[in-house]
């Protein structure tokens, strides 16, 4: 049974929310109000895709393959964006990888996730929308640093720092700071928020026990994995490769 009723009332409530989303933006001069729409109406587009591609591709392996690498695809283009232009965007992928991959390896490789498209498909998109998030908040917040202080930058070399260990030096405060949103999640799990694998493990049947063990691995997970997609964007940012380029 499904939590939410699949209804024409449940389509115009979310058509509601939508306009009230874009009416805040609007009334408040936030300047996304366009945004709020576009993005709700994609959001609705997509998911009524992707769904259908899940069921067709959780039991064919190279279907399940092919799906996670668009998502890889889509997940490092976005952050690129966010962070640069030019040639330069196609560095996001590598934290992206390196936070996805050895994580997701892990949880297949001791059965924690089981190697089946209907378990493999969710949890490769979890653990690359954090990386996602991670990579184009510590980015943005490095190359801005590294910009706006780049008189602090030229002093570190000139006490006889290494142009990385300069660059280092600037941008890692201010980047890291992209951790925080996990870090509060995962320690107020439970106590502000049920997220969204404790829930709906809930609605689906699962006992309370069964939904927290579920929710506790992915968080801890993502957690990893977000942490070394931080590492990583720092390292490039701090070595310029996300330099703006033709």
């Amino acid at each position: 049974m499904s939590p939410v009723d699949l209804s024409p009332v449940t389509a115009v409530a979310v058509a509601l929310l939508a306009l009230a989303g874009a009416a805040v933006a609007l009334l408040g001069r936030l300047g996304h109000a366009r945004a709020v729409l576009t993005a709700c109406l994609r959001a609705a587009v997509q998911l009524g895709a992707v769904s259908l591609i899940i069921v067709w591709a959780v039991g064919r392996p190279l279907a399940v393959a092919a799906f996670v690498l668009v998502m890889y695809g889509v997940a490092s283009l976005t952050a690129g964006r966010r962070i640069t232009s030019g040639r330069a965007v196609r560095w996001a992928a590598v934290p992206i990888a390196v936070g996805t991959l050895p994580v997701l390896a892990l949880l297949v490789g001791t059965g924690t996730v089981p190697l089946k498209g209907i378990t493999l498909i969710p949890v490769a998109g979890i653990l690359l929308g954090g990386c996602l998030t991670v990579t184009a908040l510590a980015g943005r917040r490095a190359v801005d640093e590294l910009v706006q202080r780049r008189g602090e930058v030229e002093a570190a070399l000139a006490l006889g720092f290494s142009e990385r260990d300069a660059a280092l030096e600037i941008c890692r405060p201010a980047a890291a700071q992209a951790l925080v949103p996990a870090l509060d999640q995962t320690s107020t799990v439970g106590l502000v928020t049920l997220p969204g694998a404790f829930v709906g493990m809930l609605l689906g049947g699962a006992s309370p026990l069964q939904a927290g063990v579920v929710q506790l691995v992915v968080l801890v997970a993502l957690l990893a994995a977000e942490a070394a997609a931080v590492l990583v964007t720092i390292e490039l940012a701090a070595r310029g490769r996300f330099r703006a380029s033709r």
